[in-house]
């Protein structure tokens, strides 16, 4: 199959009352382990890479193992840019294969954020735009922010004058390690669903309690994004190869370990979402 676009996936997310999990990826191996655990549970997956991790390999190449994995694959998989930090970022991904992208303009003022939001679709054509308003605290890679909830009603506004396909909201998540357990805003998200009906997002899920998740899932939200999780399993992968295999030399081998990681981790997403 080929990449496909992440709008009809969570259209049917949002009329099931689902979510899709939507998982960053950093090498090869860690994409191969999202779509391998995908395939075993017959679940659509959304690949990702963040700003920051497009300074580590080009766009082009991201997109070359994703339409590779995707073609011998038996379940829907799209190429998201998640936290685009630039107009001319998604425009590249765009160029180069991605089928979804992101432009996060969750720092700057409300006016300047729909205007570069609205640009990004007006540009994009049928490539659905997920934007994110209000921000979610805590660090991911280059991205920082403090946490800002979204306003209800900024939401309505920002989705009648962008024309995003899906939006991020802030609701109490973090980017990053939690210092201790996160506690949502689940009354707030309860009222941007009134509010919009596009698609809602979750961001910072990694370390978020299953139940808090699946009450978010059954409050709106139709994809849910984990990335802190997934490098922490790869790295343990690779440090415990290395630990019991130390004159190892081969990257194939550790990479081996660090994808069988990433995999039991993603099986374990696939169980929280499914338990919505």
């Amino acid at each position: 199959m080929a990449l496909v676009s992440s709008c009809e996936m969570l259209k049917k997310a949002q009329g099931l009352g689902t979510a899709i999990g939507a998982f960053n990826i950093e090498n090869m191996e860690m994409a191969q382990a999202v779509v391998e655990a995908a395939n075993e549970a017959g679940l659509p997956i959304i690949l990702q890479t963040t700003s920051s991790t497009l300074k580590y390999a080009t766009p082009a190449t991201f997109a070359g193992i994703a339409a590779a994995l995707a073609r011998d694959s038996k379940i829907d998989i799209a190429m998201h840019l998640d936290h685009g930090n630039s107009y001319e970022l998604a425009m590249q991904c765009i160029k180069d294969g991605y089928t979804s992208v992101m432009f996060d303009g969750s720092t700057l003022s409300l006016e300047e954020n729909i205007r570069i939001s609205a640009q990004v679709v007006q540009a994009a054509g049928s490539v659905p735009v997920e934007a994110e308003l209000g921000s979610v605290g805590g660090k991911e890679d280059d991205h920082e922010a403090e946490n800002n909830y979204t306003d209800p009603d900024d939401a309505l506004r920002f989705v009648r004058e962008t024309g995003i396909a899906s939006l991020a909201i802030a609701i109490g998540t973090a980017h990053g390690i939690y210092s201790g357990t996160p506690v949502l805003d689940i009354e707030r998200l309860k009222a941007i669903r009134q509010r919009v009906d596009i698609p809602l997002v979750l961001h910072g899920a990694s370390g978020v309690p299953a139940d808090a998740v699946r009450t978010c899932i059954k409050e709106g939200i139709c994809k849910v994004n984990f990335a802190t999780e997934l490098r922490i399993a790869y790295s343990d992968g690779v440090k415990e190869y290395l630990r019991e295999n130390p004159k190892a030399y081969d990257p194939k081998a550790y990479g081996k370990a660090g994808r069988a990681f990433v995999k039991k981790c993603v099986h374990e997403k696939f169980e929280m979402l499914q338990g919505a």
